[in-house]
């Protein structure tokens, strides 16, 4: 099927008049509140890669053992994505935030305190509710609160903190791991993350909700005030509110995610989600330290935080590029060089290619999937469908993504210990199908207001 895209060489809209400058402090403060949320998926999803030798000692695991035990939050992350839908789009993203930042909390701490492998999982599990439910509602709000010429950059800035996390994840176990905290050490690492869970919670109190989301509500002086809030006033913010009431009106029967109805932004969901999880990228993140033991000179804590500032600064690559280059061309080249590089990464792990170019080829691999997949995943899941489904039309995408992952990392130590290499191997054939499906099928949203994302689509909106 052709795609019915935008070609991406079309240039960036300029913003439209009355958008609310990208300096305003309460745009910023918003952005960069949700933003966190990225911060403590990342943290949270990469600390284990930490930990793995340690919990493997404390608890007896086997491969088998230790894929479930790593892959034991990426589960709840599932259940999250699955069910933060409903009561984001009736309480708002916002406010189902502050109760998932209570969960990041709880489940820092009492992954500290675990008293056994069963408790242990508990509490990653809730941490996996807390990190699948912010990685729909987070985007959510950032897309419904950002300038539409400025859209990508800011959903952006959620993927740009993921990495961030991550990156300080790496550094984080590195510190502890050189503070002979000997069999408690393990603990402190999984412990630290409730500390910006505590910062994310009390600055949730200081940003409004979506106006989008107060217009569906009839809330309209709190949607006027909210738009203020980021700096959208007078005429414009007139102008605004009567837009989201004409694209609400168009879809007042639409209460109800529908694949008849909804078929292509929820197929394109599925698929962009998908790709992002068959790159492998979060089952190497998770086991880095055991795949640099196998190959390297470094050690592997330091090749860890390599692997880490390179995936900061492509991404914020990417953040510099989704604007300008569009969605679609940032996906194509991504799938191309990672398929490359993955190749030579799964050789290099069969002996095939020398032991030394693992780290290159890993660190092409994340050059090319950072600005990528990784920067406009939730971006793309984020815009895509109508506001009247936007959260639980993510919750799709965001649970195809947690859904993978789970999957992916469950197995991954199996199959490598059964043959290292395979594993990348096959993540590059799915970067090649990736290149194909991209090519022929997804259209480019770059600047496209929300409000008319329906139509470019092909949304019924009978």
């Amino acid at each position: 099927m052709a795609a019915t895209a935008v070609p991406s060489t079309t240039p960036t809209p300029p913003p439209t008049p009355g958008e609310p400058s990208l300096l305003t402090p309460g745009l910023l403060a918003c952005i960069a509140t949700a933003s966190l949320a990225g911060l403590l998926f990342g943290f949270d999803t990469a600390v284990i890669s930490g930990t793995t030798d340690a919990l493997t000692r404390e608890f007896a695991l086997t491969p088998t053992w230790l894929g479930i035990t790593v892959s034991s939050a990426l589960w709840g992350t599932l259940i999250g994505a699955l069910f933060a839908g409903k009561p984001g789009d009736r309480f708002g993203s916002r406010n189902t935030l502050r109760i998932l930042a209570v969960f990041y909390i709880v489940a820092g701490v009492g992954s500290a305190l675990s008293w056994n492998w069963g408790s242990l999982m508990g509490f990653r599990v809730l941490c996996g509710l807390a990190v699948g439910g912010s990685s729909v509602l987070a985007p959510v709000y950032i897309a419904e609160v950002a300038p539409p010429s400025r859209r990508g950059t800011l959903v952006a800035m959620f993927q740009f903190n993921v990495i961030l996390g991550i990156l300080l994840a790496y550094v984080s176990n590195a510190v502890i791991a050189s503070m002979g905290l000997g069999d408690a050490e393990w603990r402190w690492k999984l412990g630290v993350a409730a500390a910006p869970a505590l910062l994310f919670m009390i600055l949730l109190f200081r940003i409004p909700n979506s106006p989008r989301w107060l217009v569906g509500r009839g809330e309209t002086d709190e949607a006027t005030a909210a738009l203020a809030r980021i700096g959208m006033t007078g005429d414009a913010a007139h102008a605004e509110i009567a837009s989201i009431r004409q694209a609400l009106s168009q879809s007042t029967e639409q209460v109800a995610l529908s694949w008849t109805r909804h078929r292509k932004p929820i197929v394109l969901a599925i698929l962009v989600s998908g790709f992002n999880q068959l790159s492998g990228i979060n089952a190497i993140l998770y086991y880095l330290n055991d795949i640099f033991a196998k190959a390297g000179d470094l050690s592997p804590n330091l090749q860890a935080i390599i692997i880490g500032v390179v995936n900061m600064v492509f991404t914020l690559v990417g953040m510099l590029l989704i604007d300008r280059l569009g969605r679609r061309t940032l996906l194509l080249v991504g799938a191309a060089g990672m398929s490359v590089c993955l190749a030579i990464a799964g050789l290099a792990l069969l002996h095939v290619l020398p032991d030394g170019v693992l780290l290159y080829a890993l660190i092409g691999f994340i050059a090319f999937f950072a600005p990528s997949t990784g920067a406009v995943i939730w971006v793309y899941i984020s815009e895509v469908f109508p506001t009247a489904v936007r959260a639980r039309g993510s919750a799709v995408g965001a649970s195809t993504h947690w859904g993978l992952n789970a999957a992916i990392a469950a197995v991954f130590p199996t199959v490598a210990a059964w043959s290292a290499g395979l594993p990348f191997l096959v993540f590059a054939a799915m970067m090649a199908v990736q290149f194909v499906v991209v090519l022929l099928y997804f259209p480019e949203t770059k600047g496209v207001p929300l409000e008319e994302m329906e139509a470019r689509l092909g949304v019924d909106l009978r």
